[in-house]
Formats: C-alpha cells, sequence, structure tokens
C-alpha cells in the first residue's frame, strides 16, 4: 500500500527531512544570548576544563548519540553510499527521540577504509555521550566496533549486531522456560553469518548454549575447517561436525534461528527437530519459513519471526533505544555483552509478569498471558523502557563501566516520567483502532487528502474506509496520485441501490419539516447526505463528512438526520491536544456559540466521558476570566452555575471553576493563594465559557506550539459522526478517523 511517491511526499513536504536542531534554553534576550554564547559560555568551559565531569552537568552531550555509517549496507540497498543511507539514519534518529527521549546527531561517512573510519569516530568521542554504528557491511562493522570499544571512554554499539540478537535472546529465554529445556543442553541450529546472525550467535554462547551444541551455517552450508571461504570474524564458530547441510543441522535440533533468506525452511526440517521444537524465523520481508507453516509442521513448535503482524515479533525497537538509555544515565565507558544480556533478561522478565491493562485494551481487551504465542512484551508496554533501561544502568555499576552511579527506584521513577503520556498516545489509538477496524465513510471521496489519508487507513488496520463520489472521479485522482486503493468500495449515491430505501426513509423523517420527496431525491444526492443516511441506516459506523459545502452546512446535516443522543440537549465539540508530555480536552471550540449554565455542564460532562472512552482519567476545568468569585460578573456566574451542575450530576468527577487558565494548569498556583481548590492534579480537560474565547485558544496553540490537534470531534451525537475542516491535511484526517473509530468502538460496548 506505501509507494514511492507517499515516501517521497512524506520526507520533502514542509521542511525537508525528519528531524531539527532546537534550542533548550531561552534564547530571546540579548541577556539570554550573552549567557548562551559568550560571555556566558566562557564560565561554562573553565567550569569543564577544571573538572571535565562537568560536561554532563552542564552541555547536553550526557544525552547525544551519534548514530554513524558509511551506507555501505542500507537494508534492502546494500552499498549505496553515505548520502542514500542518511534517510535511514533520521529514521533511526526519530524513533530514538519517540522511544527514549535521546537525542541524536546523524554522521555519514564517506569512507569504507575501516582504519579512516575507525581514526574520525574516535576523535568525535568529545561530542558524544555515546554513538550507533549501523548499516556498515559486516566484515568492516565487527572491526569498526571491536576497535572502537577498546579505544574509546564512551559507550559503543553495533546496532545491527546486537539490536535483534537482543530481543532474540530474550525470546530464547522465555521459550526454554515454556518448554522445560536448559540453556547448556540444547542443540542450537543458526543459519546466517551477517551482523544479525553473529550478533545471536555471540550473546547465546554468553547465555549458556555450550559451543559444541551450536551449529551455524550461510549459503555454503555448515561453517566447518574444510571450508576456505569463511570469513575471519567467523572463525571462532567452526565446527567438526557430519552435519555439512542445514537440512542435517536441523534433524534433532531444539533451536532453529535464521538470519538469512526466506523460503530456505521446510515443513519437513521442521518435523526432523527435537520434541518441542523452536523456530526463529527472522530473515526479512519474507521468513525462512512462514509463520503459519512452522505452526503447522509441528502443533508443539514455538515459532518467532520478524513480522510485526504475528505473535512473538522479534524487533529491534524492543532493545536499542533503551539500551542506549540506560547507559547514557550512568555516564557508562562501554556496552558489554553483560549489560546486553541483562536487557534481553529484563525484556523477558517484563513477559513473564501480568499485561498492564493499558496494553491489553490498546489491542482490543485481548488477554495476554506468558506462553508460547506470548514470549515478549508488546512494544507499546511502558514497562520496557523503565525495566530494561534500569537494568543496563546496573549491570554498568556491576561491572565498573559507570561513572555515575543512580538509585533505582528514583532511576526507574525518573524514566515512568521522562516521556510522558502525549509522546505515545496516537501510536496506542492507533493499536486501539486496528482491533476494531470500523467501517468509516467519507463524503468526499475524490478528494486528495481524503485519499491519501484512505492509504493509510487501510495500510495500517484502522479502519475500512468508503469513499462517496463518481469512480471515474476517484480513479483519477488516485492515478493521479500513484495510490493503489483497489481494497476500498467507492459508491455513487445517485447510481447506488441503496438510494431509493434512503430517500424514502429521509422523507419519512422530515415530511413534517417541510420536505418534499422530490427535495428528498435532491438532497440524497448530495454526499453528506447520503453519508448521514448511510450511518443512521447501519450501513456504515462512522462517517467524516467532508469540506466541500460549509461547515455550518455540513454539520445541519448531521443534526437534521443523526441528532443528539438520547439525553443530550445540544451536539457540541471537543478537540484533543496532544503535548509530548501532556494530553488536553479542548471543549467547546466550534459549535455552540454562547452556551448557558446549563450548556457549559453538558459540554463538561461529554468532554469528560470522551476522555474516559479513550483510557484518559478527565480532571476538568470550567474556565473563566474571574477564580472562585473573585469577580462578581455574569459570565463568571454563568461559569460558576455550570460547575455547581456538573458536580451535582457527576459526583465522582474531578472539576472545578470558576477558574482561570494558569490556575487550572499550575498546581504551585492552587497550593498558594487556593489551598481549598477540588482539582488534585493539573486539569486536563479545559471547557471554555464561549465560543470565541475557545476558538481562539484553540488557534493560539495551533499556531504557537508543536502540538498535535485532533478534531473537531462532535460530541452528543446519536450516532459517530465528523466534519473535517478546510484545508485539513491527510494526517490529520487519519488521526481525526483514529480517535473517532475508538471513541465510537468504546461507546457502543458501554452501551451495548
Amino acid at each position: 500500500m506505501l509507494g514511492p511517491k507517499d515516501s517521497l511526499a512524506y520526507h520533502e513536504t514542509g521542511r525537508p527531512g525528519k528531524i531539527e536542531l532546537r534550542a533548550t534554553k531561552p534564547c530571546l534576550t540579548p541577556s539570554d544570548l550573552r549567557l548562551a554564547y559568550l560571555p556566558g559560555a566562557v564560565h561554562v568551559a573553565a567550569s569543564i576544563a577544571e573538572d571535565p565531569a562537568n560536561v554532563f552537568r552542564y552541555t547536553s552531550r550526557g544525552n547525544l548519540v551519534g548514530v554513524i555509517t558509511n551506507g555501505t549496507a542500507v537494508p534492502e540497498l546494500g552499498n549505496v553510499g553515505p548520502a542514500a543511507a542518511k534517510p535511514v539514519q533520521e529514521g533511526l534518529s526519530v524513533l530514538f527521540k519517540r522511544l527514549a527521549d535521546i537525542d541524536v546527531f546523524n554522521l555519514e561517512l564517506d569512507t569504507t577504509d575501516p582504519e579512516r573510519f575507525i581514526d574520525a569516530v574516535r576523535l568525535l568521542e568529545p561530542t558524544f555521550g555515546g554513538v550507533t554504528l549501523r548499516d556498515i557491511r559486516v566484515s568492516e562493522g565487527l572491526t569498526i566496533s571491536d576497535r572502537l570499544n577498546e579505544c574509546m571512554n564512551i559507550p559503543v554499539f553495533n546496532q545491527n549486531l546486537y539490536a535483534s540478537a537482543v530481543v532474540a535472546s530474550a525470546a530464547l529465554i522465555n521459550a526454554l522456560k515454556i518448554v522445560g529445556k536448559k540453556m547448556e543442553e540444547v542443540q542450537v541450529v543458526i543459519c546466517g553469518i551477517g551482523s544479525g546472525g553473529m550478533g545471536c550467535a555471540r550473546l547465546f554462547l554468553k547465555l549458556g548454549v555450550q559451543p559444541e551444541n551450536l551449529l551455524v551455517y550461510n549459503s555454503g552450508g555448515l561453517l566447518h575447517g574444510d571450508r576456505t571461504d569463511i570469513p575471519e570474524y567467523a572463525r571462532g564458530l567452526v565446527r567438526r561436525d557430519p552435519a555439512r547441510t542445514l537440512a542435517d543441522g536441523m534433524r534433532g535440533a531444539d533451536v532453529f534461528l535464521g538470519f538469512s533468506t526466506g523460503g530456505i525452511v521446510t515443513r519437513e526440517m521442521v518435523r526432523s527437530m527435537n520434541w518441542s521444537p523452536i523456530v526463529f524465523a527472522l530473515a526479512t520481508p519474507e521468513p525462512e519459513i512462514s509463520y503459519e507453516e512452522a505452526k503447522s509442521s509441528r502443533r508443539e513448535a514455538i515459532v518467532a519471526t520478524g513480522l510485526s503482524e504475528y505473535p512473538n515479533a522479534i524487533l529491534d525497537i524492543l532493545s536499542f533505544p533503551y539500551i542506549l538509555r540506560g547507559a547514557l544515565d550512568v555516564h557508562a565507558t562501554q556496552i558489554t555483552e553483560g549489560m546486553l544480556l541483562a536487557a534481553a533478561r529484563a525484556l523477558a522478565e517484563v513477559a513473564r509478569e501480568e499485561v498492564v491493562e493499558s496494553v491489553e485494551r490498546a489491542y482490543g481487551n485481548t488477554r495476554f498471558n506468558f506462553g508460547p504465542d506470548y514470549l515478549l512484551p508488546k512494544p507499546i508496554d511502558p514497562r520496557i523502557l523503565i525495566r530494561e533501561s534500569a537494568a543496563v544502568a546496573e549491570q554498568a555499576a556491576r561491572e565498573g563501566v559507570a561513572r555515575k552511579v543512580v538509585e533505582k527506584e528514583a532511576y526507574q521513577e525518573s524514566l515512568t516520567v521522562r516521556l510522558g503520556t502525549g509522546r505515545e498516545t496516537l501510536r496506542d489509538l492507533q493499536m486501539k483502532a486496528r482491533q476494531k477496524n470500523l467501517r468509516v465513510v467519507f463524503s468526499d471521496g475524490a478528494s486528495e487528502a481524503v485519499l491519501r489519508a484512505c492509504g493509510t487507513l487501510i495500510g495500517e488496520g484502522i479502519a475500512r474506509p468508503v469513499l462517496l463520489g463518481q469512480e471515474r472521479e476517484i480513479r483519477e485522482a488516485l492515478e493521479r496520485l500513484d495510490l493503489d486503493l483497489s481494497q476500498v468500495e467507492m459508491i455513487d449515491p445517485a447510481g447506488s441501490p441503496l438510494f431509493r430505501s434512503y430517500v424514502d426513509e429521509y422523507f419519512r423523517m422530515r415530511h413534517r419539516r417541510g420536505i418534499m420527496l422530490d427535495e428528498a431525491k435532491r438532497r440524497i444526492k448530495r454526499r453528506d447526505h447520503f453519508a448521514a443516511m448511510m450511518l443512521h441506516s447501519g450501513d456504515v459506523d462512522m462517517m467524516v463528512g467532508g469540506a466541500s459545502i460549509h461547515y455550518g452546512e455540513a454539520l445541519r446535516t448531521i443534526l437534521e438526520i443523526i441528532g443528539p443522543a438520547p439525553g443530550v440537549r445540544k451536539i457540541s465539540s471537543h478537540h484533543m491536544v496532544l503535548l509530548p508530555k501532556r494530553i488536553y480536552f479542548l471543549a467547546d471550540c466550534g459549535i455552540i456559540i454562547d452556551p448557558s449554565g446549563e450548556d457549559l455542564a453538558e459540554v463538561a460532562i461529554l468532554a469528560a466521558n470522551r476522555a474516559r472512552s479513550l483510557g484518559i482519567e478527565p480532571c476538568v476545568a470550567m474556565l473563566s476570566f474571574s477564580s472562585y468569585g473573585s469577580v462578581d460578573h455574569p459570565l463568571a456566574r454563568k461559569v460558576r452555575q455550570a460547575t455547581q451542575l456538573v458536580k451535582e450530576r457527576d459526583p465522582d468527577l474531578m472539576v472545578d471553576g470558576e477558574i482561570q487558565l494558569a490556575t487550572a494548569l499550575d498546581s504551585r498556583i492552587r497550593r498558594r493563594f487556593f489551598p481549598f481548590s477540588t482539582l488534585k492534579t493539573d486539569a486536563n480537560v479545559l471547557v471554555f465559557p464561549d465560543l470565541q474565547s475557545g476558538n481562539i485558544a484553540l488557534d493560539l496553540v495551533r499556531c504557537l506550539t508543536d502540538a498535535v490537534i485532533v478534531g473537531p470531534l462532535l460530541t452528543g451525537t446519536r450516532l459517530p459522526a465528523h466534519l473535517r475542516q478546510y484545508g485539513v491535511t491527510a494526517e490529520e484526517i487519519v488521526n481525526l478517523t483514529t480517535v473517532g473509530v475508538v471513541e465510537a468502538a468504546t461507546t457502543a460496548a458501554g452501551t451495548g
């Protein structure tokens, strides 16, 4: 589904690339600039010259990793050189920041000479707290990483060698625990002597696999002493064994691990293995044997692949960000194999524990239990960062390579708050939406933004789109955009078999509201009316109205066909605002112009319920220009009245008002001036006193911050219907649909 044009457009849009450098200190006033540069920085430089350890105290070095390559082994492309390697490098930088809050400089060195590469990286040591090497041809890469580990006094991590190997080691620990076999006794076969296979071989031996029980193969068969084509770096894995072919080696083996080529393992080879075989087929995009084939070969087989759509996915993102996080936080001088094994054991331990509720919710309330289909925690498990990084930090201290000692509980708490909730919310919501996969109709079927969004929605399994419009126009648009949406359903309202029944139903609904039959026919030909009737009739689960007509007109269509839910007086809206460490719900910024106190109370309760439907505990602030009666004005009294109504109708809801925004969001102000406030935490649901203030606040956030804003999401409708506004991007449509699907599914489950 993801084509070259999509990828190129993604990287080109806005500022080219995926990363940028930002200041972390105020740099606005002349005084700020003097502090940041000269003469202020001179005092810091003098302090570091006196005590070099102060570089971690006063500069970003302690949280800065260099991701370095020469582009000789870029995935799926091979030796394309340093410039072509940069997009992958930037992508890795994004993952480091998103998953572990690590800053990255990516460096692409224009040399294939290992000595020049080593010299260049070694000279950069004062810049970084750690170095990650990747996409370097295996023979040179192993030499480079081993030599740099010897000569540098900061962690050097060969990602291709060890990132997946750590995860595979965790999976092996747990698989052997399930089948009741001992590491020291199992026969292990590894196929592939690239970086991944070599890393697994090294760590498996450190875990306790006996050298004589480890057979390693490549395309030439077993690595044995009679061969003259074995690279120097793999000579330590040479074995004298009669099992010269992979099929011979797998006969009677307990474990197979592949980092080689797709389709080289057959069902018969799996059947020839020892009882309860463990099969890790990690070649991508095609495993050595597919998950289905391996499972069907032996009922008791434990199977893992490198593909995220199957159980036990061995993914490198489960290791490398957290290993570097732990090493950086103790100012480690190196990353030892002991630290890598500590990360693997911590990862394995998390999988054996009861799965946290948020993870199960994200997977549609699926129950996960440690066993053959659950060897590893899901990537969204928040405990991975905490436990794996802490294990690495502790092991570094035990081995004497940590220059800074951290107290375990305090360190784990700091990891808990490092990323916050906002950063990962959309990813978690997408996981939840995949479990629902609702049918969503888009009234603007030929819109470029909608079509691009639908490509993502289908590819990620978030929703099943239905596009309204003339099929010829939609297909022409798809051809222009080079998009393949062959799976998507397209409906022309005027030619649809549903048209007549929708006309009859709409006429029945509106004939006493001045609608004649001919007018009903004209209206149902309109795409927003047709979409609303699809939702009303149960032919789709949710609708997203278009921007081809004015927002107010589109809203009227929803009001007359869908209408408010039972017990709801007025439909309102809310926006989700996602910041790196916080999530806010802003209501109402889109519909009710001058709400009464009764209206505001309803808006607050509806927005709070929407927060709950997304798994977020609401804390509501009823906003005003006044705090707690400081001004006796009708506008303030309205908010005061609304607050009282909310407390009466939802006594369990944490709510306070009338209250100024700063008071709602700053606990220090509340503690000092308003200790009686009922807000025990800073508010995350902000209810504005009128549309003017809400809309202005929303636009301020949109224009002055890097927040991700999702909305407007209509609240209080009888059925889930939303409207996209002018200028909305494909990404914004995806986000709105994702949140709408999760809300709709949760609300339906609660009322079903």
